[in-house]
């Protein structure tokens, strides 16, 4: 049975927000904005979930 793209509610975010701190060390070039719509696309975040980003880490 192949592996479900699928993440339950909430491990989606946190996985999101793990990502976002790795690569906030691995590409200090980028702005957040920029790291923030990386982790967006490569776990099909939807606007909500964008949002709530931002709105969290945006700012720090």
């Amino acid at each position: 049975m192949p592996e479900s793209t699928i993440h339950p509610p909430g491990d989606k975010i946190k996985k999101a927000v793990q990502a976002f701190c790795r690569l906030l060390q691995e590409k200090p070039h980028k702005t957040r904005r920029q790291l923030l719509e990386e982790v967006a696309m490569q776990f099909d975040l939807s606007p909500n979930e964008c949002l709530f980003l931002e709105r969290h880490l945006e700012k720090e």
